[in-house]
Formats: C-alpha cells, sequence, structure tokens
C-alpha cells in the first residue's frame, strides 16, 4: 500500500511538472494562435505579426488594472508601431458585449482579439488578469508580466526598446 501510494505521488509530481513545461514561458517559442477579431470577428493569427516585437495582453472586462493599462499600452503602441512593435490583447469575456464597452470607454488602435473560451489563455497558462507576454521578431517569449500598475509601463518599454533594436 505505502508503495502504491509513493508512485501515485511521483505520478503526480510528474505530471504537475510537464503541465509547467507546457505553460508559455521565456525561452519558449509563442504558441500561435488564430482568434477573432473582437469587433469585426475577421481571423487575425499571431504570425500575421512575424518580424515584430509583440506584446500579447490577456485582459477582460472586469479586470481593474486592464482600465489602467489600456490608456497606457496604446500610448506605447502609437509611439513604437512605426519602429516594429505591435500590441495584440485578448480579451476573455464570455460576453461580447461587456468587451465592446469596455472598449467604449478605453478606446486603442492595437488590435483586440476573441478568445471567449479561453482555450489560448489555457494554453498560455494565464493564471491573472492581465497577464502578458513580450514576443520577440523571431516569436519567442522574452518576457512574462502578470497584472499591471501605472509604473509597469516604464520596465515594459525598456524591455520593448531593447527588443526592437535587436
Amino acid at each position: 500500500m505505502k508503495s502504491k501510494l509513493v508512485f501515485i505521488a511521483f505520478a503526480l509530481v510528474l505530471n504537475i511538472a510537464s503541465l509547467s513545461a507546457n505553460a508559455a514561458d521565456v525561452g519558449q517559442p509563442a504558441p500561435q494562435f488564430t482568434l477573432p477579431a473582437l469587433l469585426d470577428d475577421k481571423p487575425v493569427n499571431l504570425k500575421d505579426f512575424s518580424g515584430k516585437v509583440v506584446y500579447i495582453d490577456f485582459w477582460a472586462s472586469w479586470c481593474g488594472p486592464c482600465r489602467t493599462s489600456f490608456p497606457l499600452l496604446n500610448q506605447l503602441h502609437q509611439k513604437l508601431k512605426a519602429k516594429g512593435f505591435e500590441v495584440v490583447a485578448v480579451n476573455l469575456d464570455e460576453d461580447k458585449a461587456n468587451a465592446e464597452k469596455f472598449l467604449k470607454e478605453f478606446p486603442v488602435t492595437f488590435t483586440v482579439l476573441r478568445d471567449a473560451k479561453g482555450e489560448w489563455s489555457d494554453k498560455f497558462v494565464v493564471e491573472s488578469m492581465p497577464t502578458s507576454f513580450i514576443v520577440d521578431k523571431q516569436g519567442v517569449i522574452q518576457k512574462v508580466h502578470k497584472g499591471f500598475a501605472s509604473d509597469d509601463i516604464k520596465e515594459l518599454e525598456q524591455k520593448i526598446t531593447e527588443l526592437l533594436a535587436k
């Protein structure tokens, strides 16, 4: 009985380790997705942004820190877009109307997609809102950022600028 419990515990540890190994993390290629644009449902593929530095931002309308991040990310996007920077915001609201209402309050010029079933947030292993991934020009994740406070934008801009220079 004792050896059976040890075996089960060992199997659980291996299973947990393999789950975290599949998480989108620094140094790994970003999982490639195709999702509908929030406002017009046209499919957008992450590969459309190849050769650019991309900030993938998983967010929801009920997310308090997202109210802070959206205006700052929009400013950063406008500042660095000509240098090859893109923001791809992936909304996780089940009710599309909530996300649309949020965007009326916090309008942006960057790409906003919809993952209502949470399929891609699961593949990226998003555990808190917002969670973002900075992806380099080769499609490799260079930074994972959880949560958002207004001071975070300075550190994020520094990392993005560094990647744009490469």
